[in-house]
């Protein structure tokens, strides 16, 4: 339990309400219940404000006339509520040691204080780092090395040679360092390409369950510091992702693509081979990313859903927009000739 005297002191929050009033679990503003802390940072859950039974809510200033109890106030409630919920719900304490079951190589070099867990496996050369933690099934390939605190949940693959960065955090069946999708064509028959770099992975990252990062054809893929990957994401081979850029659920990035600082990519969103995105570039969900884009911004591909009948209309629009502007063009240089002049080319637009 902290109180919220504690809580604003160390988060630099104005108060309203007692310094002494204790709180011990974060909840929702709908589910919260005396002795739990909520948060408002989006207009559209405002509505809740007003009837929540937390015992304090974390907020902004110009949210606060409507709070009917204690109010923490921020700049930024989410951050805030972030950092109280990791003091309020901490992770559990782990038992340092390698568990009987595991298989450890002879000459893996093992930190006292990391934990191993049960069915794990380590390979030749692993170097592991203070503090690591290694949940239930988790494998380690060759001359793996992870620095201090990391964290694999369970069943995590690392391939040969993968370096991962202090305090990153990898959930259940995440796969980094597998081979890239490399194949050369010889008379239609595909001839695989040995996929010889590996995968780098920056501090404070955190990659979600079944996100797959695949090893560089030839140098490596590199994943920079504080870079957040949501859940069944593919990354292929020599792709880099810039600093604390973020990346929603199903999204594909295909090999060779550079990707900036401070991105965010929405859900299910396809990026192109071989193209460069800047940095503070925004995605918005479901978009296709096709070629490079060098300017910061917010950029969508793709329509909206509509009624079957409708999207049949605008499909087959979309088919005659072609024949469109060839008819276009036509015209437009049949009336420069009639004017003696030349008003140009509507395919070339």
């Amino acid at each position: 339990m902290l109180s919220l005297g504690e809580i604003a002191v160390r988060f630099g929050c104005e108060l309203r309400g007692d310094p002494d009033l204790r709180v011990g679990a974060v909840a929702s503003l709908h589910e919260a219940r005396p002795g739990t802390i909520a948060f408002l940072a989006h207009p559209r859950f405002r509505p809740g404000l007003s009837s929540t039974k937390a015992s304090a809510v974390v907020l902004e200033a110009a949210a606060l006339a409507e709070c009917p109890v204690a109010a923490l106030i921020a700049t930024n409630p989410h951050a805030v509520f972030a950092r109280i919920a990791t003091l309020l719900h901490p992770v559990a304490d782990f038992i340092p040691g390698i568990h009987p079951t595991a298989v450890v190589a002879p000459d893996a070099r093992i930190d006292p204080s990391a934990g191993i867990g049960p069915l794990c496996v380590i390979g030749s050369g692993a170097v592991i780092g203070p503090r690591v933690q290694l949940g239930p099934g988790c494998i380690l390939e060759r001359e793996v090395q992870l620095a201090e605190d990391v964290r694999l949940v369970a069943r995590v693959t690392l391939g040969a040679r993968v370096s991962i960065g202090p305090r990153t955090l990898i959930q259940p069946g995440a796969v980094i360092g597998a081979d890239g999708f490399g194949f050369a064509n010889e008379r239609g028959r595909w001839i695989k390409v040995p996929q010889i770099g590996t995968v780098t992975i920056g501090a404070d990252v955190e990659i979600g369950c079944n996100t797959t990062v695949d090893r560089g054809a030839l140098g490596d893929t590199v994943i920079c510091e504080g870079v957040k990957l949501d859940n069944q994401i593919q990354i292929g081979h020599n792709v880099r992702i810039g600093a604390h850029t973020a990346m929603a659920a199903c999204t594909g990035i295909s090999g060779s693509t550079t990707i900036g600082e401070r991105c965010m990519i929405g859900g299910s969103v396809g990026v192109n081979g071989h193209i460069e995105i800047c940095d503070d570039v925004v995605i918005t969900g479901f978009s296709m990313v096709s070629h490079s884009i060098r300017e910061p911004g917010v950029y969508s591909g793709g329509l909206p859903f509509e009624k079957a009948a409708k999207w049949r209309r605008v499909v087959a629009r979309f088919k005659r927009l072609d024949s469109f502007g060839r008819r276009l063009g036509a015209l437009e240089r049949r009336a420069g000739e009639a004017l003696g002049g030349n008003t140009g080319d509507a395919e070339d637009e």
